[in-house]
């Protein structure tokens, strides 16, 4: 069912996406906002910064080397920042900020199913003011050792610092851990350490203690110890038309849930206590549907719903769609 739902998820692309408003009113930080810039037509990574409360750093995926730092008060860029010293970006995927006060791109993204046969992360400093600038970024070569694959989350531990990518397979993915620390000599190799779904982004949580995963359809939350994944539970994901990417809040009591597109909306779910108390997203049993409602809303569990005739029509219509995207890609 894991594969089927990720089949169908991304159909939402066809049957889910709401009209964005022209324009966003100021809130407070950490609440719904619009994507402002259209600059930003592709968000494809979306990141809580550690330096600025209330600002989330994105990206478009097939792009010039810069990310940007958006207000999620007024929607509005805030800051354009240039990457120097890295190569021509093939597909970027992911972002994230680490305990280091660095932002690490992911560079991941694959169209062709593993044809290349590595990949890029980029480093740079959190900058202290808010302002357009190029950054010098360090690059990291990256392979599996598993060999090639497509991949769409990169997620830094808050704690350790350790990097980890899930691969973005239609039979499902893999959680790959890279070394204690990354280094500019050589390449760095990711080893498979679990079996996830096929995921779009992810996250940790502000204290390490989870891993959010989301896909097109589903969201899960895994508790995070001794460096691996473990129980998991269901996070209601709002439908969006190409749900693309996820990040905690700063003080982890919602998650950030974005999608591609000029003018796109990125909308808080709020998350409740841990079932063993401590904060976090609540479990499945006590979950409230999220705003918009979710795409766990009225079943115990995201992946066991019975959806039917719907998943057959639902999975053609994605066959149909990630096919003539493909077509698209390759003729580029």
């Amino acid at each position: 069912m894991r594969s089927l739902l990720c089949v169908s998820g991304a159909a939402a692309l066809v049957l889910f996406t709401a009209a964005a408003p022209a324009g966003a009113e100021e809130t407070g930080p950490d609440q719904d906002f619009t994507l402002q810039d259209t600059r930003i037509t592709e968000s494809s990574g979306l990141a809580a910064s550690r330096a600025h409360p209330g600002v989330y750093w994105t990206h478009n995926d097939q792009d010039q080397p810069r990310v940007f730092a958006v207000d999620s008060r007024t929607g509005k860029t805030v800051a354009t920042i240039t990457l120097s010293g890295v190569g021509t970006p093939r597909d970027m995927e992911a972002i994230s900020v680490g305990p280091d006060g660095n932002v690490y791109v992911g560079d991941i993204g694959d169209n062709l199913d593993g044809s290349w046969d590595h990949v890029w992360i980029y480093r740079f400093p959190e900058p202290k003011t808010l302002k357009d600038q190029t950054v010098r970024a360090t690059q990291y070569d990256v392979k599996y050792a598993d060999g090639p694959r497509n991949a769409e989350a990169l997620m830094v531990h808050p704690k350790t610092g350790r990097v980890y990518i899930a691969s973005k397979k239609e039979d499902g993915g893999g959680l790959y851990e890279g070394p204690a620390k990354l280094s500019t000599k050589g390449t760095n190799t990711f080893r498979r350490i679990a079996e996830v779904p096929w995921v779009t982004d992810g996250a940790f949580s502000p204290d390490g203690k989870e891993l959010l995963l989301r896909g097109y359809l589903m969201a899960r939350a895994y508790e995070w110890k001794d460096g691996r994944p473990g129980e998991d539970r269901s996070v209601g994901a709002p439908f969006q038309g190409q749900a693309e990417s996820a990040s905690y809040t700063l003080d982890g009591s919602a998650a950030m849930f974005g999608s591609e597109g000029t003018g796109s909306k990125v909308l808080r779910v709020d998350l409740g206590d841990r079932p063993d108390g401590s904060g976090g997203p609540k479990s499945p049993a006590t979950s409230a549907p999220p705003k918009g409602g979710g795409a766990d809303a009225g079943g115990q569990d995201g992946e066991k719903g019975n959806f039917g005739l719907g998943v057959v029509v639902l999975a053609v219509a994605t066959a149909a769609v990630v096919g003539f995207k493909r077509l698209l890609r390759r003729g580029d």
